[in-house]
């Protein structure tokens, strides 16, 4: 009956839509799946003021993400009063009554109904009585208030990952493992995510393959929790995270594969190992592990799993497996109860190590996590935060230009990217090198062209000035 319903649905009626994302790597790749979906339809990508249908895949990890959902939804609407606003992602799932109250907004489907989206938007989109009959909302509906799919068992929440060519990204995201189950007492994700899913090994070597051939040359593999791969699949030998990204490696023509944020303790023996063997060619030496604090009392209080000195640990690990590799690190700054001095722990713990860039970003109090009573009972002052930022961004900034320095009158491997109209008339390309670092070549090049180029100088603002050498 489904099938029929749409059929006829795609075969009437075929509106433009919009994807804007909000985010993780992990909900750009829902967002991206979605897209996928849609076009596999038969229906195009189209601007916010032209779409019949806007799709707002939002984040919920901060208040600011929140404010920056609901602010673009008001100019949406605004610029389009016609089209049909879909409210989507961990904002939506985290507080699905407060979205649906927005004006404006047609539905809420939360993360636990994702994979439903594509077919309950384009039911909104083709009028009263267009939607199929197995799609019943999962809230009563208040007065005026938009319909809502949204609950805690997270049965529809997994988008089985379209295929990746022929999207806006040269560099897609394919999402393996969705969920997180380490609780720690900051973290909204697993109210909006649910526990930890994996998709299955077969599915994701299907989609690696499909994206090769449709020429792609660069895939980044993304999750929630992605180390955490497999642990939720049966078989034997048990499936790990190192034994699938060694199969893609040896068993497809992948060019170029990039791991996305893991966290620290699931960097095994095994892992890194797999950095030292393919680090350079094949795996882009490049390692994101979340770091949060750098002071012991810091992390113990956050309930992360495990201690400075581990992360040091691991950090040398992966330095000494790939000595040219960039690391970059998440850092929270004032978490509740957090001193000056424990500030100072992190600042010296981040001064040495060769981190190439950091995420910085204030903590954020997220209701119904213990960080929210915690803040009620020992918030950080404003300004204290707002100092402790601006002294971690001036670290970072030297720390990232010490580490591109390095390279200059060096050869990298990069591909190229979409480089705005005003620097291509100027004969000029974006590229993102091998160990992920922003670069600008003196060649006008389209994307997804894998090049070598030399590092001639840096900019002000430290991307890598290149050589196209071949």
């Amino acid at each position: 009956m489904l099938n029929a319903w749409k059929a006829t649905l795609y075969t009437d009626f075929m509106p433009g839509f919009h994807v804007e994302h909000f985010g993780c790597r992990a909900a750009r790749a829902d967002g991206e799946a979605l897209s996928s979906r849609l076009r596999a339809a038969g229906h195009a990508a189209s601007q916010p003021a032209e779409a019949d249908l806007i799709v707002v895949n939002t984040c919920s990890v901060t208040a600011e993400a929140d404010r920056a959902a609901r602010a673009y939804i008001r100019r949406a609407h605004r610029l389009n009063p016609q089209a049909r606003i879909v409210v989507t992602g961990c904002y939506a799932q985290r507080a699905p009554e407060e979205v649906a109250a927005l004006t404006g907004v047609s539905a809420v489907i939360g993360n636990s109904h994702k994979a439903m989206a594509p077919d309950i938007a384009l039911g909104l989109v083709a009028g009263p009585g267009n939607a199929p009959r197995d799609f019943v909302p999962t809230h009563a509906l208040l007065s005026g208030a938009a319909p809502i799919w949204a609950d805690d068992r997270f049965a529809h929440s997994f988008i089985e990952e379209s295929p990746l060519a022929g999207g806006d990204q040269t560099r897609p995201n394919l999402k393996i493992q969705e969920g997180c189950a380490n609780r720690c007492t900051f973290c909204v994700i697993p109210q909006t995510r649910g526990p930890s899913r994996s998709l299955p090994r077969a599915a994701i070597l299907g989609h690696v393959r499909d994206f090769v051939s449709a020429g792609g040359n660069e895939l980044v593999l993304s999750g929630i929790n992605l180390g955490r791969w497999g642990r939720d699949l049966s078989g034997a030998p048990r499936p790990t995270f190192a034994a699938l990204i060694r199969e893609i490696l040896e068993s497809t023509r992948l060019p170029r594969l990039r791991l996305s944020s893991i966290e620290p303790m699931d960097w095994d023996a095994t892992l890194i190992a797999l950095m030292r063997e393919f680090g350079g060619t094949r795996l882009a030496r490049h390692a994101h592990l979340p770091l949060q604090s750098g002071s012991d009392a810091v992390l113990r209080r956050m309930h992360r799993r495990y201690r400075p000195w581990h992360y040091a640990e691991k950090i040398t690990a992966l330095v000494a497996a790939g000595p040219d590799l960039t690391l970059g690190a998440d850092v929270m700054v004032g978490f509740p109860g957090e001193t000056d001095a424990e500030f100072e722990e992190t600042l010296t713990f981040i001064r040495a190590l060769p981190f190439g860039y950091l995420h910085i970003f204030p903590f954020s109090p997220r209701p119904g996590t213990p960080g929210w009573q915690l803040h009620a009972a020992s918030p950080v002052p404003r300004q204290a935060v707002d100092t402790r930022i601006s002294a971690l961004r001036a670290l970072a900034a030297k720390k990232a230009r010490t580490h591109r320095e390095r390279f200059i009158g060096r050869s990298l491997n990069a591909i190229t990217l979409h480089t705005p109209a005003a620097l291509a008339a100027q004969g000029r390309a974006l590229a993102l090198t091998e160990n992920f670092l922003s670069a600008e070549l003196d060649t006008p090049l389209p994307a997804n062209r894998l090049v070598r180029m030399e590092v001639s100088a840096l900019a002000a603002d430290a991307t890598l000035l290149c050589r196209l050498t071949q």
